[in-house]
């Protein structure tokens, strides 16, 4: 058995928890882009914040954008970190615009969220994704 205060970390081990960090985090904002999306395809009328004057619509195809389609890109690790950028913006709009009024155990998920975003860009997307079978690193990891 290797030394448990070793800092140096598994490989094996980081790829499988970046697996399941990034289907986990993927997985949960889908929950919250789903609705919107049905709201955006299936509303005559939408009712959501008009940010920097872009308009309601726009602002929410933006958000779903980022909720829905970034998270199935997260969840399979496709343009991972690219797919992260809209998801941060749209977490920092959320902490600091649409809920900027509100106390700290309301902006606390998003800044969960964007925290975790953070992390997914610094770390990538790991051996099991389809970032590495699209580019075929020889990296070791």
């Amino acid at each position: 058995m290797k030394n448990i205060n070793s800092v140096r970390p598994n490989s094996t081990l980081l790829n499988l928890s970046i697996l399941i960090f990034r289907l986990f985090v993927g997985i949960s904002m889908l929950t919250h882009g789903i609705p919107k999306l049905k709201i955006l395809v299936g509303s005559n009328t939408i009712e959501f914040m008009n940010f920097l004057g872009m308009g309601s619509i726009f602002s929410m195809f933006l958000v779903v954008f980022a909720e829905f389609l970034c998270s199935i890109f997260l969840i399979a690790g496709l343009f991972t970190r690219l797919a992260c950028v809209p998801l941060i913006i749209t977490m920092l709009v959320a902490c600091f615009n649409a809920h900027a009024g509100d106390p700290y155990a309301e902006r606390e998920l998003s800044v969960l969220y964007l925290s975790i975003y953070f992390m997914i860009i610094v770390l990538g997307s790991g051996r099991y994704s389809l970032d590495q079978l699209m580019t075929k690193k020889t990296e070791t990891y």
